[in-house]
């Protein structure tokens, strides 16, 4: 722990100047989902040539090819979905919140002094429940940062505590805060860490601290109340009934989400909302976002009209697994009705509960038919994925920011580029013969201030996504179980529903860092060159080719594959190819046992 922070006893101190050191941040902050330009580029490509590209604004971002045209149902998460809250002042109102629930079960009444500050928190950051650490991990478990309330750690300190700086994916020890529900209480965790340990009526301990009367409070206690709290506001607290009395202070109404919708359901498309919210409150919130209503106030389109299939009360992730009863919503009253539903879905009616293997088989959908949108990497898109097959479209409305400082701080990345030339250019001409070791300490600080530069550009615990040239563990679930990523579902306004996603080339080390063109490889006998291509003779009568061996062989004609048309296909999403018609294929095993023996 350092001076400065020994010196705020209390914590509450140091929250204040903290809060105020980290407002120089908010400048690069942007407000999300993003309003679409009205303008497309051309982007220059290597060879000189152009290639049309969407406003960045615009644009939706592939991880794996898919064809909206084979996309039969459109379905959408709520919560920060379609309903995409005002940050930060809906995390600062459900950050107070939490603080007051801590302070009736017992906490101190400090608590209620703690200001929600939105430069520090990020998505998708492990809280260590053993040691009250903060930790921002990459795609294999190393660690990146390592904070201990508002304390950040160095590598020495960081490997005292984590051997080899790298921690084990232990869902007992360590919890993933990976929704956008979760940044005020990853701030108030590190607002309480930093409290507790500086609290001249605590003691700190190895895992936690204790009081001058011997009642000890671990990280993980802490952790425990906290998610409490925060259940508990969110579930049975005024949070959402704020929400609903004042909607045009939380909620952004996105003025072309009906047109989206629209247009979906006149191209043939069905479309639904999946939401673990309740139905009053979705019904709420959704008629602030949809409704239509004439000069006199009264409502002229329902919100529902948009949608063929409504449910609510998911409570996903389980959704995708066992589920639960799925009943009817009596819309006038809100009440469920007794028993499980068990007839066809219809237009217009409100569901609770199920699960999807209920909903596909009623509405006769299979996997790949589906393309869900929502925000949250697990609940909505990982257990989609993994359980149903379903498309998914992951909301990243951080993306914003993060795609402004790609942009805005182009001379940093080009630093770090130019410091691996540097580097590169160390070791040139040297081989396993030299003697002596290059200085690389000044490059290799070089590196690390760069990359803290980086860092701050996006805010106290820098970017969802990377940490300098190394992606985080959200950054590679995204890219794992999203198949398209945006900052806004509305981003799909600017796409035919005729549209072939198709993924960049996924390039391997030796592929992206080798140029085409250059010097061959000098043949050896290794089997590394041993020749893989081959002669065919066609028009065998059992629809399979003969290879013809080298002279020499004692081997006689074997029977190999036909000729593929294809090798692969070149777009993951293309099941529609078909096989040339003609003369049937027959059973080769059965073609060549009559060729031996003469049958």
């Amino acid at each position: 722990m350092d001076s400065e922070a020994k010196t705020n006893t209390n914590g509450v101190e140091y929250l204040k100047e903290n809060q105020t050191a980290a407002k120089e941040l908010l400048d690069l902050k942007m407000p999300y989902p993003p309003h679409p330009y009205d303008c497309n580029t051309s982007v220059d490509t290597p060879d000189g040539s152009k290639t049309f590209k969407r406003d960045t604004a615009k644009r939706v971002f592939v991880n794996r090819s898919l064809s909206l045209d084979k996309v039969k149902f459109f379905g959408f998460d709520m919560d920060y979905t379609l309903a995409v809250y005002k940050s930060p002042v809906y995390e600062k109102k459900a950050f107070d919140l939490v603080c007051e629930r801590l302070a009736k079960i017992g906490y101190p009444q400090d608590l209620l002094k703690f200001e929600y500050n939105e430069a520090f928190p990020v998505r998708g950051l492990f809280f260590d429940c053993e040691l009250g650490n903060l930790l921002k991990v990459d795609t294999y478990g190393n660690i990146l940062v390592c904070v201990h309330g508002f304390t950040f750690l160095n590598g020495n300190e960081v490997r005292k505590l984590y051997p080899n700086k790298f921690v084990q994916q232990d869902t007992s020890r360590y919890f993933i805060l990976n929704t956008l529900f979760n940044l005020p209480e990853t701030h108030l965790l590190a607002c309480l860490v930093h409290y507790f340990d500086n609290s001249p009526d605590f003691k700190r301990t190895h895992n936690g601290v204790i009081s001058s009367d011997q009642l000890l409070l671990t990280y993980k206690s802490i952790h425990q109340d906290v998610r409490a709290a925060v259940d508990w506001v969110h579930l049975k607290g005024t949070l959402k009934q704020i929400t609903v009395d004042n909607p045009e202070t939380y909620v952004i109404k996105e003025p072309k989400l009906s047109k989206l919708l629209s247009r979906m359901r006149r191209n043939g498309r069905k479309t639904f909302i999946l939401t673990n919210s309740g139905y009053s409150y979705t019904d709420k919130i959704m008629a602030f976002l949809l409704d239509e209503k004439d000069e006199s106030g009264k409502t002229i389109k329902k919100w529902t009209s948009y949608f063929d299939y409504v449910g609510v009360d998911a409570r996903k992730p389980l959704f995708f697994g066992e589920g639960t009863a799925l009943r009817r919503v009596d819309t006038e009253t809100g009440t469920l009705s007794i028993g499980r539903y068990s007839g066809e879905l219809k237009a217009g009616q409100i569901f609770s509960g199920g699960s999807s293997d209920v909903f596909c088989n009623l509405l006769g959908a299979e996997g790949k038919d589906i393309l869900y949108i929502g925000d949250h990497i697990f609940g909505d898109i990982l257990k989609s994925k993994k359980k149903q097959g379903w498309r998914t479209y992951l909301v990243i409305p951080e993306l914003t920011q993060e795609l402004e400082v790609w942009q805005s701080r182009q001379d940093v990345f080009e630093k770090l580029r130019d410091l691996d030339v540097a580097l590169a250019d160390t070791y040139k001409n040297l081989d396993s013969a030299a003697t002596d070791k290059p200085d690389i300490t000044e490059i290799k600080n070089s590196i690390r201030d760069v990359t803290n530069m980086m860092e701050t550009c996006y805010g106290q615990m820098g970017s969802l996504f990377r940490s300098g040239n190394r992606q985080t563990f959200f950054a590679s679930q995204a890219t794992r179980y999203a198949d398209l990523y945006a900052a806004s579902c509305v981003n799909l306004l600017h796409y035919p529903f005729s549209y072939l996603f198709r993924a960049p080339p996924q390039l391997m080390p030796h592929e992206s860092t080798v140029e085409h063109t250059g010097e061959l490889f000098e043949p050896t006998e290794s089997s590394a060159f041993a020749p893989r291509g081959f002669s065919f003779s066609e028009d065998t009568p059992c629809n399979l080719l003969q290879r013809e061996l080298s002279t020499g062989s004692n081997t006689s004609g074997s029977v190999v594959p036909c000729i593929p048309h294809r090798c692969g296909d070149d777009d993951d999403d293309d099941d529609s190819q078909e096989v040339d018609k003609g003369e049937p294929a027959q059973d080769p095993l059965k073609t060549v046992h009559e060729e031996k023996t003469g049958v």
